[in-house]
């Protein structure tokens, strides 16, 4: 059974940094391509940024340059370094791969 855990959210103010985590359990990690997505009240949920098996990764435009991902096969963890965090980046934030998703782990940035 696949298992997927965020976390590292929380609340910080506009400019900071947060680094997401999500633990994997249950697929061979290193053979899938592992994404973070977010939602935020009243909106779709929307792809942030993605990492291949192959070592590609790709990012939605509103986070380029900002955030970045991460993936260490050896210890099924998948990352997320957030930076310059900005009021419009407050979503719930959740790890996917394939049809799976974790809990989601809240990311809150005041103005």
């Amino acid at each position: 059974q696949v298992h997927l855990v965020e976390s590292g959210g929380g609340l910080v103010q506009a400019g900071g940094s947060l680094r997401l985590s999500c633990a994997a359990s249950g697929i061979i990690f290193q053979l899938n391509t592992m994404g973070w997505y977010r939602q935020a009240p009243g909106k779709q949920r929307e792809l942030v940024a993605q990492s291949t098996a192959g070592g590609y990764t790709n990012y939605a435009d509103s986070v380029k340059g900002r955030f970045s991902i991460s993936r260490d096969n050896a210890k099924n963890m998948l990352y997320l370094q957030m930076d310059s965090l900005k009021p419009e980046d407050t979503a719930r934030y959740y790890c996917r791969v394939v049809n799976y998703w974790g809990q989601g782990t809240q990311v809150t940035v005041s103005s």
